[in-house]
C-alpha cells in the first residue's frame, strides 16, 4: 500500500503558488482518493483524478464568486484580480494546460498500487 501521500501534481503547484490554502486543498482530496482506493481499490488513479476535477470545479465557482462581489463593490483592482484568479483556475482545471502534465501523479499511483486499476 502507498508509503507516502500523493503528490499534487507539479503544474497544479506552479500554477496555484499564489494560493497555498487551494494546493493544500487539492492535497486534502488526494489523500482522501488513497484511503478510498485502500478500501476498494477499483481504479485508484482515475478516482484521483476525478477528485482533482471535482476540486478546481469547486475553485472556479468559489472565484466566480469571488468576481461577483468584486464587480458588485465597483473597485476595479478586485475586478481584475478576481478575473486574473478565475483565469487561472480554470486554466489549471484544463485538460491541455494544468492537468495536462499529470506524470508525477501516474507514478506514486504506479509504484503504489500497480495491478489495482
Amino acid at each position: 500500500m502507498p508509503s507516502s501521500t500523493p503528490p499534487v501534481p507539479a503544474k497544479l503547484r506552479e500554477m496555484l503558488k499564489d494560493y497555498p490554502g487551494h494546493i493544500e486543498r487539492l492535497q486534502e482530496v488526494l489523500n482522501h482518493s488513497v484511503e478510498r482506493s485502500r478500501r476498494v481499490p477499483l481504479m485508484p488513479f482515475d478516482d484521483a483524478i476525478s477528485a482533482l476535477d471535482g476540486r478546481l470545479r469547486t475553485f472556479i465557482m468559489e472565484a466566480r464568486a469571488e468576481l461577483a462581489d468584486a464587480e458588485k463593490s465597483g473597485d476595479p483592482t478586485a475586478i481584475a484580480q478576481a478575473k486574473e484568479k478565475e483565469r487561472l483556475i480554470s486554466f489549471a482545471r484544463s485538460r491541455n494546460i494544468g492537468m495536462a502534465e499529470i506524470d508525477d501523479l501516474w507514478e506514486y499511483f504506479n509504484v503504489n498500487f500497480a495491478g489495482q486499476g
